[in-house]
């Protein structure tokens, strides 16, 4: 839920982002998990936890469900409850343990009970760089009964995570925490985030793209620049400070607001001509939804889907063979879908498709 108000993540601040107006969305993505599963009314036999660990999101979803046993209602949770859990359901004899959040959660799970059952990721965290993750909640229901019905087999997926400290202060500190077994399926799994590789010609690419978006800057027109290195380039060429990992706003070639929040740049787009450049992730695809939940839905459907741009470098098109995008509006992302145009060099675009994540 940090995502939006810019920080990067809730490990230790899920209070403060609370109150610079953050909202929830774990329940309501395990809720659109479950509601792709009610046509199997009673066929699969639920195991959850009390309240927000997972009985709203079955109440919601109108699933008949059953609470493990010694867990205690709780108004506040902490990663020690997701750890008893997922114990207590590895100790109930569980086929599969599905969980809703991100990198933090996974790790999380990780530690209570490693390779010792299947897991599929539900993804509502703000990073996501493990390859535990279904590309949306939808595409988690999928894998689950394709699963429970013996038609996938199981993969070894990395759980990685970030220091937040040092990503919120503009540096990814990652690392693999360990492996847990998901059900795999390659058009629903997402891959592991790989990073980018300070090679000279990538760089070379990256600073050609940048010169060639900021040549077409145009007057009176909001920029906003996504999250990324091959982004952030179109800084260095504007010879302005900007963030390295967070949301700026450019107007005029001048900047506007660094690190932005999601109602920053909602207000800086609502009434005006304005333009949002993102980069896919590496090995995943996603231009939105992961790492830059700052462009929100509201804030795409004001800028229009004529007005984002997308560039990514010629080694990162390499290993992307779509794009997707996963923004919590289910009906924003079917308009997004389709052929969308991708700067990969100066003076050169390639036609990718935006492929839908059910």
């Amino acid at each position: 839920m940090g995502g939006a108000v810019g920080l990067k993540g809730t490990d230790g601040l899920a209070e403060r982002a609370l109150h610079l107006g953050a909202v929830e969305v774990s329940i309501g993505r395990a809720a659109r998990f479950l509601e792709k599963l009610r046509p199997l009314g009673s066929a699969i036999d639920f195991l959850t936890c009390p309240g927000q660990m997972g009985e709203e999101a079955f109440r919601r979803a109108a699933l008949p469900f059953r609470l493990v046993r010694g867990m205690d209602r709780k108004e506040r949770t902490t990663n020690e409850d997701t750890k008893l859990a997922a114990a207590k359901m590895l100790e109930e004899g569980v086929e599969v343990i599905a969980f809703c959040g991100g990198d933090g959660t996974a790790r999380d799970v990780l530690d209570a009970v490693g390779e010792g059952v299947p897991v599929i990721g539900i993804p509502a965290g703000v990073k996501m760089h493990s390859g535990v993750f279904a590309v949306s909640p939808e595409a988690a229901a999928w894998i689950l009964v394709r699963f429970l019905w013996g038609e996938l087999p199981l993969k070894e997926a990395e759980v990685a995570d970030v220091d937040e400290e040092a990503f919120r202060q503009g540096r990814v500190s990652s690392k693999i925490y360990g492996y847990m077994s998901v059900p795999y399926d390659p058009e629903r799994v997402q891959g592991m985030k790989l990073a980018s590789q300070p090679i000279d010609d990538v760089s070379e690419n990256a600073l050609a793209i940048a010169e060639w978006i900021v040549e077409r800057m145009e007057r009176g027109v909001t920029y906003v620049l996504g999250p990324g290195s091959t982004v952030k380039k179109i800084n260095q060429v504007l010879g302005i400070e900007g963030s390295q990992l967070g949301v700026d706003i450019v107007k005029d070639k001048g900047l506007v607001a660094a690190d932005a929040s999601e109602e920053i740049v909602f207000r800086n787009v609502r009434d005006g001509r304005a333009r949002i450049i993102v980069s896919p992730i590496g090995n995943q695809g996603f231009i939105f939804g992961r790492g830059n939940q700052q462009i929100s839905p509201r804030v795409i459907r004001a800028v229009g889907r004529e007005n984002v741009v997308v560039i990514a470098t010629r080694e990162k098109l390499r290993g992307t063979r779509v794009l997707r995008v996963d923004t919590g509006d289910p009906e924003l992302d079917a308009l997004l879908l389709g052929p969308m145009r991708v700067v990969a060099d100066y003076n050169f675009t390639k036609m990718m498709i935006v492929a839908g994540t059910e």
